[in-house]
């Protein structure tokens, strides 16, 4: 038996034969070509072709794995219609007279190498979507196949790694498993795994030859780990994990319906995380109180110019119908640090993490701030919006948000236009918000606790510095201490407090979070009935007498 370890990306067991992934190994000639006006119709046509497919792609990742995930391919159809490297493809058949297969292959590695050679990790994973677009207009091109195997059985894919458009060809009635030496968690290609509820494991040291494929293997996406020709120990107990893991994914389905109410009387709302309007339909389907944390900052993130107050307004409105009556909080933009938008123009800064992002840049671009909160307004009267303010630090800065908020309404009343009266509330995220969570209680009509910023902030470690994975801990005695603080400050305001962090989803807190009072946890869809379970089962009395 051999045991090779990576790092999870979803968790799961699955057993059957590996099959290695081999790639086309492709090699693109040059060509001198004589009339560059065909070519370049040439490349026209592919790249209509491509963008079909991608539409495809797009309408079956929607159905397998939902519309966040299948954005990317979304994404795709912009970046094959993208002037610059459109403009770069033709100018180089033009002055190169060279065929359209070797100018897509050559503008393709110069747009990669651009993505790689960023600082930023998540634009680093860029460079490979690059890669897959280019790699599938030259497919078109020349007439070749995806290079994906075959098989008649179920399997474990083992790969150096993939694409998102390989990931999402997949068929998931064969792929048990997806096993990559390359990749990394941050990849399109983890979060389509991770969604479709495929084990996966990227960096893993496994040689990609006959020394594993077609051998039996057991993948164990909990510890990180797959067996290749396990014993007969390793079998059974990877059997008996495997049907307990069936087990309770059978059992929360009969969750649905019920309230989120512990033993002892506490009721606990579970909502919803989502970055779009597409993300509601996986909101409905796990049985969401609501949506504790729409991400407005991809509005602008997807868009290459500042949305309109009607282009706002339009989505807002429809999320608050769609939620039918159910809460929608809907957090202002958080653009900054490590979501960058061109267009913004930001200057260069050395340390964005603490630089000009989310509230601040709304106070210091009113006009934009004003934007945003006018269409919020008057979408919420179209049903129970909830406006949160993000990177809160000072009580000056609620009451300047409560100032142009008031403007905002003035200005709307005095143009005959309709709006509500949402709730305000702010995150908190900073250990200065935590701190004077008591006076910052008294500005607001509700908290979020934001526990991802929250703990980089406290313990002063870049979350987004993979080598600083050791000493990233969410679980400090400090983070929980902040926000413990900032549960009690609410309380004794009486306003409501909920967590939309990634602690919001984290099993082995979930008890600790009902003893300290909070209200609400909102994390990702998937996530809301293994809570429900734990909140169903829990005495909160009891647990607080036994800690």
């Amino acid at each position: 038996m051999q045991i090779y370890e990576g790092r999870s990306v979803s968790k799961g067991i699955a057993a059957g034969r590996i099959n290695v992934y081999k790639k086309n190994s492709r090699q693109v000639k040059r060509v001198k070509i004589t009339d560059a006006k065909a070519e370049i119709a040439r490349f026209e046509e592919a790249k209509v072709q491509a963008v079909k497919q991608l539409q495809a792609l797009y309408d079956k990742a929607l159905c397998e794995v939902g519309a966040s995930t299948a954005a990317i391919f979304e994404v795709y159809q912009m970046i094959v219609e993208d002037d610059q490297y459109n403009d770069s493809i033709k100018r180089m058949i033009r002055t190169r007279q060279v065929n359209a297969e070797y100018a897509v292959a050559s503008a393709g590695a110069d747009f990669a190498q651009m993505f790689a050679s960023m600082d930023d990790d998540y634009m680093k994973e860029r460079a490979a979507d690059v890669r897959d677009i280019s790699e599938r207009v030259i497919s078109v091109l020349d007439k070749t196949g995806s290079g994906q195997e075959t098989a008649e059985e179920p399997f474990i894919l083992a790969a150096d790694d993939l694409t998102p458009s390989e990931t999402v060809q997949l068929d998931k009635e064969l792929v048990l498993a997806v096993v990559t030496v390359h990749g990394s968690l941050h990849s399109h290609t983890a979060i389509l795994a991770r969604t479709m509820g495929i084990p996966a494991l990227v960096g893993t040291a496994l040689p990609l030859d006959d020394a594993i494929d077609g051998r039996f293997g057991i993948v164990d996406g909990a510890s990180g780990k797959i067996y290749v020709d396990p014993d007969e120990q390793t079998l059974a107990e990877m059997k008996i994990k495997q049907k307990e893991e069936l087990e309770r994914k059978e059992l929360l389905l009969k969750l649905r319906g019920r309230e989120n109410v512990t033993l002892d009387g506490k009721k606990v709302m579970l909502y919803a995380n989502i970055g779009n309007i597409k993300d509601l339909a996986a909101a409905v389907q796990n049985d969401a109180d609501g949506i504790g944390l729409f991400r407005s900052e991809f509005i602008y993130l997807e868009k290459d110019r500042y949305p309109t107050e009607e282009e706002q307004f339009q989505i807002y409105k429809q999320a608050a119908e769609a939620m039918a009556g159910r809460r929608v909080i809907i957090r202002t933009l958080d653009i900054g640090a490590d979501k960058q938008c061109g267009y913004f123009e930001m200057e260069k800064e050395e340390n964005p993490a603490l630089g000009c992002r989310a509230i601040r840049i709304c106070l210091t671009r009113p006009n934009l701030f004003k934007t945003q909160l006018r269409a919020l307004f008057r979408a919420s009267v179209y049903g129970e919006i909830a406006i949160m303010y993000p990177m809160i630090t000072s009580v000056w800065e609620v009451k300047r948000i409560r100032e142009i908020a008031a403007l905002v309404k003035a200005e709307l009343a005095e143009q005959g236009m309709k709006f509500g009266e949402p709730e305000q509330g702010i995150m908190i995220e900073t250990p200065a918000a935590a701190l004077v969570s008591g006076e910052l209680a008294k500005e607001s009509d509700f908290f979020s606790i934001g526990t991802n910023d929250l703990t980089q902030y406290t313990l002063a470690v870049d979350r987004q510095n993979t080598k600083l994975d050791p000493f990233y801990d969410p679980h400090h005695p400090a983070v929980l201490r902040m926000i413990s603080m900032a549960v009690e400050s609410a309380h004794r305001a009486g306003i409501p407090v909920g967590i939309c962090g990634e602690l919001g989803a984290d099993q082995t807190l979930t008890r600790e979070f009902l003893a300290m009072g909070v209200d609400e946890l909102s994390v990702s869809p998937e996530n809301i009935l293994p809570l429900r379970k734990i909140i169903l089962e829990t005495n909160v009395q009891e647990y607080r007498a036994g800690k």
